[in-house]
């Protein structure tokens, strides 16, 4: 655990915890804990993604599976979910309010879950729309994003329901994150060694579904490349993707839907009586945005 812990990070959902409770006129020190638990919950789930994907290298570095075996990477998995729990007795909040910061991080845990589990299973589905994309994207990566500020909010002494209002266009900006993930895992440097590990481990990313939308005769193409075994996938077939998505359109569109998902989080209703909250949403944005700067799309065709 300490080994994973010590890789580094961005430690963006502790950052966004605290600086959500600054966003709502509460000291950050109260939520040192609840930072720490948010920040926990998001490596539990880092340590079995990368088992259940096949991902050897995380930040530069070998993941927990690679080094220590999938049985080791579970016990550390399964350590990680629970220390959050033990983290909230280090929250300066009344016992109420930490059980409510309890079963909030138990509802999120569970919707990632079901999130990744559908993910998984999206490899199996003949044909996949941007609607289940969506779907499954938001399910996985939205509740560690609305998590850190439900949780800021209820600490502020909000009650439940306008807690978890304030907090769901984050669960928006966790579609943002996601693709941006899947541009960066082709067009950028996401420190997993290789470029294509979407495509390796047989994920419907963003991009293939969008290229498929515009090029359906690639279907057998493409489906095959991603039934592969990781080991056997050809560098020049990702080589191929990463041009076929780039010429062909598919990168274009998913950098719009980028743009799109960005417009819509912001405009979200719950954020209107809420300046504070509203500037922390935007500055999420950039940091979702500012490592796709430079990706430029290629000429439609």
């Amino acid at each position: 655990v300490r080994e994973h812990l010590d890789t580094g990070g961005k430690r963006l959902r502790a950052r966004l915890a605290l600086s959500a409770l600054e966003a709502l006129g509460h000291g950050r020190e109260a939520g040192i804990g609840w930072a720490a638990a948010c920040e926990l919950l998001h490596n539990a789930t880092l340590v079995h993604d990368d088992l259940q994907d096949g991902d050897r290298v995380r930040r530069g570095r070998p993941t927990v599976w690679a080094r220590h075996g999938a049985a080791q990477a579970v016990n550390a998995g399964d350590l990680l979910l629970m220390l959050p729990f033990l983290a909230l007795e280090r929250v300066a909040a009344p016992p109420e309010t930490r059980w409510l910061l309890a079963r909030a991080l138990a509802a999120h845990a569970a919707a990632v879950a079901r999130g990744q589990a559908a993910e998984l299973a999206l490899a199996d589905e003949a044909r996949v729309g941007w609607t289940e994309y969506r779907r499954v994207a938001e399910g996985k990566t939205g509740p560690l994003f609305q998590l850190p500020v439900e949780g800021a909010a209820l600490l502020a002494g909000r009650p439940p329901g306008e807690a978890r209002e304030v907090a769901a266009p984050f669960a928006k900006l966790g579609m943002l994150f996601q693709l941006q993930d899947d541009v960066l895992d082709l067009y950028g440097e996401k420190g997993r060694g290789v470029p294509g590990s979407d495509l390796r481990e047989g994920k419907v990313s963003a991009l293939v579904v969008e290229h498929l939308a515009l090029h359906p005769g690639d279907a057998p193409w493409l489906h095959g490349l991603l039934r592969l075994p990781r080991e056997e996938t050809p560098d020049a077939e990702v080589e191929r993707a990463i041009r076929r998505f780039r010429d062909g359109g598919a990168l274009e569109r998913v950098l719009t839907r980028i743009c799109t998902a960005a417009a819509e989080a912001l405009r979200a209703p719950a954020l209107a009586g809420e300046p504070g909250v509203r500037a922390l949403a935007a500055e999420l944005v950039d940091v979702a945005l500012a490592p796709i700067v430079g990706v430029r799309p290629g000429a439609a065709g």
